[in-house]
């Protein structure tokens, strides 16, 4: 349904080491890099993820988030480890969200720039 989505970020150095680290537990690479943006996606795909700089980047309000598809539980686990270690914030631990779905599993976190993500495995 979605060809990509590009968020607008204040430091594209710093997000560059902030989705290297929680993309990869999901089998995301960078996929191209230069001063104006990077690109993430899958191996050998197409980008599904493009970083922008912007000064004034902000995150959407309430009721906005990106919620990207896990393999299994180890990498939604990896995902929110990573993401906690290179400067995100806790929004909700990896774990069951019987409330989602009876096989839902996922975690929570902000971005540096406050872009809510979530990682999850069904």
């Amino acid at each position: 349904m979605l060809g990509h989505i590009s968020f607008g970020v204040r430091d594209l150095a710093r997000s560059g080491v902030f989705y290297d680290a929680v993309l990869a537990p999901l089998g995301w690479v960078r996929l191209w890099d230069s001063p104006r943006g990077l690109g993430y996606g899958p191996p050998g795909g197409g980008e599904k993820l493009n970083l922008f700089p912007y000064l004034d980047a902000r995150a959407p309000g309430p009721g906005f988030h990106l919620a990207f598809d896990a393999p299994d539980r180890d990498a939604v686990d990896g995902f929110h480890a990573a993401a906690l270690a290179a400067g995100g914030t806790d929004r909700g631990a990896p774990g069951p969200r019987p409330d989602y779905g009876p096989a839902y599993y996922a975690a929570f976190v902000t971005d540096p720039d406050g872009y809510r993500l979530e990682a999850v495995h069904q």
